[in-house]
Order: C-alpha cells, then structure tokens, then sequence
C-alpha cells in the first residue's frame, strides 16, 4: 500500500468516532479522517457522499458496534464484512420476502475488497483479537424478537451481525468507485431488546483496539 493513501472511516455516532480516534492515536489527521455521519443508512449514505466529494480517498471504512448473532460472533468480539447487504432492502410477498436483487432492481449486495479484507483480518488476528469475517447486515429498524432473528439467519445464512450504516456507506463509495470495508464490534445480542446486556463499553474498547491493530495495514 502506499503511504499516500488516504482513508476515509465512517461512524454513526461521537462515541464510535472517538473509539476509533483513540485507537489510531496519531496516526488520525493522517492517513485517516474519522467523521460521524448519523444514525441510519440513509444517513450514511448522505453523509458519507458529502464528505467523499471534499477531497479524493482511497478506501471508505463504515465502522461502530453491532449486534452479533448467537453462535457466530460474540459480545466483545470483532466482525469484517465479506459482504455488505441491505437485509430489509427488498418486498414482502406472500411467498415471503424478496430482495431487490430478486426483483431485478439492483442489488441489496456490497462485496468488500477481498485483498484488503484479508490483510484488516489477518492484522486483528495477529493482535491477539478475535475477529470473524462474513456477511454483515444493514437495517433500517433494529431487530428486537427473537423470530426475526431467526428469519433473518435463515434468509441470509452465516449472517454474523446486524447494524444500521454500512450499506449507505458502501453504495455512496461504490458511486465514486472506491473500495469499501465494514468492522463492527459486538455490543449486545441480535434478538430481544435486553439492556441489561449490553455491553456497549467493551464494544467501544474492542473498535479502539481494532483501529490501533489496522493502523499498519494501510502503511
């Protein structure tokens, strides 16, 4: 990678930017503009496309915490999307839900940069963190049932975790045709809404110590 690479990482909120910041320490301001864009894929996709038209970037990175689906990623723990989908991007019929890929209207579907996927997780591992890749969801309502949960596993099978920004994030770098990436630290569980379970605090440390872990991929 050349060192003149510049990397644009989206968050929802303060609170994820200032985990992420944390972790690049000082390397931000660098190679990396760390931004907040809202809550939402709509959201982060205005956002993030207002920013790419400032200046020219190399990469775009949606990154915050996430919920984790039960067996796949755990509270605390670290998810790379392979693949970006917007799960609720699509029509109910009564034969159950389409996508809009289905509907022959586009695609629901963000492929991340395999190369660059491969060097962020083995990076992670090499830091001791535990990381899992696979596909990440982009919802527009939090899921909050158990039923839910399970129809959205079966639909989109190896699902690892759901969260609201980076489809919006990934469509507005596929317009400026760019590479796109999505990491997410596990927070709480997919499913009913418990509170008392979240662990929003350990996520934030988790995204701080991946951010610090990635700072060398893109050197």
């Amino acid at each position: 990678m050349s060192e003149s690479m510049h990397i644009l990482i989206v968050t929802a909120v303060a609170a994820e930017r200032d985990a992420v910041l944390r972790g690049l320490g000082d390397a931000s301001g660098d190679r990396f503009d760390v931004r907040s864009v809202g809550v939402g894929p709509a959201a982060a996709a205005a956002g993030t496309a207002m920013i790419l038209a400032e200046r020219s970037y190399d990469l775009v990175i949606s990154a915050g915490i996430a919920g984790g689906f039960r067996g796949g990623a755990e509270l605390g723990e670290l998810v790379l999307a392979d693949r970006i989908i917007a799960a609720d991007l699509g029509a109910e019929t009564p034969d159950g839900f389409e996508s809009v890929d289905e509907l022959g209207f586009g695609s629901a579907v963000v492929e991340s940069d395999p190369v660059l996927l491969a060097r962020c997780q083995e990076a992670l591992q090499a830091a001791g963190l535990a990381v899992h890749t696979g596909p990440v969801l982009t919802l527009s309502t939090v899921t909050g049932t158990a039923d839910t949960a399970e129809l959205l596993s079966r639909r989109i099978p190896g699902a690892l975790a759901e969260a609201m920004e980076g489809y919006g994030a990934a469509v507005a770098a596929q317009a400026r045709s760019l590479p796109v990436l999505e990491l997410r630290a596990i927070s709480n569980h997919v499913g009913p809404r418990d509170r008392l379970a979240w662990r929003i605090k350990e996520a934030l440390d988790a995204l701080a110590d991946a951010s610090a872990a990635l700072k060398g991929v893109f050197a």
